[in-house]
């Protein structure tokens, strides 16, 4: 009897791994996210594990692309929309509709039908200010994107590298579209002599600003909210010519071996549930009605969202880029 026991209980183990799926995801979420999204869909899909290869969003795009012969990943998930679209010229995406997309805002998918890719959430440009140091060094809080040009910023200020991080690239595409192209390049060039450093991350400059090395740090609402939250001497302020953004979404790799596992994935991320947990960490989510305002975070964020096209973001992405790397790249941290 025993023996058979220990039988019947060494086949559900075989019989559980040879079911178990692995996916691999590469994303461009933070850290401090990622535990919470993974925890929900295992408990929807236990079966499913998976394995993150997380970096910024300049990075992990650059990585897919290059990759795109013998492409390793199965889902790319919490990636800018304006680079999934670079990817989808490529034909690196595999079209699918989750289950329950038409619940989720029109405007937060791709407008193709099936869609390439689906919205998760905006994440939008904004300015972390160290009230302390500012009070010591006598640097008046901002009010605007103009303000930062001004000469009481002057090596005062830290913001991500457009060519590694995705918020560093809405600021630069947000600028070039609220302002025009030439006077776009004018301001970036007046901002430059302030600026003390382009990082490779989004979030470095406000845990900079947070940390006193410098007043401002050029970062997004998440983070600003994270890092006032976290008890650091900051204020998030939303610039008031608007605020560049771009939208986290998810999309599934066509060369994927692993596709049933892949479209269970992309159901989970247009689930109430899903968007509930996005709403703990930005202001516009793409199911209607769960979104929350964020406490530290003062101002409407989706109210004074600047006019986007996302399609000219990407198209022009790689020129734009390459510009930008020509006039600044001088004061880049290294890598």
């Amino acid at each position: 009897m025993l023996r058979r026991v220990l039988f019947a209980a060494a086949l559900a183990v075989v019989a559980g791994t040879a079911n178990a799926q692995e996916l691999t995801v590469y994303t461009a979420l933070e850290a401090d996210q990622i535990k919470a999204y993974q925890a929900s869909f295992q408990k929807a899909y236990p079966s499913i594990k998976i394995k993150w290869v997380r970096d910024s969003t300049g990075i992990v795009t650059a990585k897919l692309l290059a990759e795109k012969a013998a492409p390793k990943a199965d889902v790319v998930f919490g990636l800018a929309a304006t680079s999934l679209m670079s990817l989808d010229k490529e034909g690196l995406l595999q079209a699918y509709v989750p289950v329950g997309l038409d619940k989720i805002k029109a405007s937060m998918r791709d407008p193709a039908n099936p869609p390439k890719w689906v919205g998760m959430d905006i994440w939008a440009s904004a300015i972390c200010f160290n009230t302390v140091e500012a009070e010591k060094k006598k640097i008046p809080a901002p009010a605007s994107w103009a303000d930062l040009a001004k000469p009481a910023y002057k090596g005062q200020i830290a913001m991500p590298n457009p060519a590694s991080s995705g918020t560093g690239y809405l600021m630069v595409a947000g600028w070039l579209q609220m302002l025009g192209e030439e006077a776009g390049w004018k301001y970036m060039d007046a901002l430059h002599e302030n600026i003390a450093s382009y990082t490779h991350s989004g979030s470095k400059p406000c845990r900079q600003a947070a940390a006193g090395e410098y007043a401002v740090g050029l970062s997004f609402e998440y983070r600003a909210n994270r890092t006032k939250k976290d008890g650091a001497p900051i204020e998030a302020i939303l610039p008031k010519e608007g605020l560049g953004w771009d939208m986290e979404a998810s999309a599934i790799m066509a060369a994927t071996k692993q596709l049933d596992a892949a479209k269970k994935l992309l159901d989970w991320s247009v689930t109430e549930e899903a968007n509930k947990l996005y709403a703990q960490n930005f202001a516009v989510v793409a199911y209607p009605g769960v979104q929350a305002k964020l406490e530290h975070v003062k101002g409407d964020v989706e109210a004074q969202l600047a006019k986007n096209d996302f399609a000219w973001s990407a198209t022009h992405r790689e020129r734009i880029l390459a510009e930008w790397t020509k006039r600044y790249d001088g004061k880049s941290e290294k890598k």
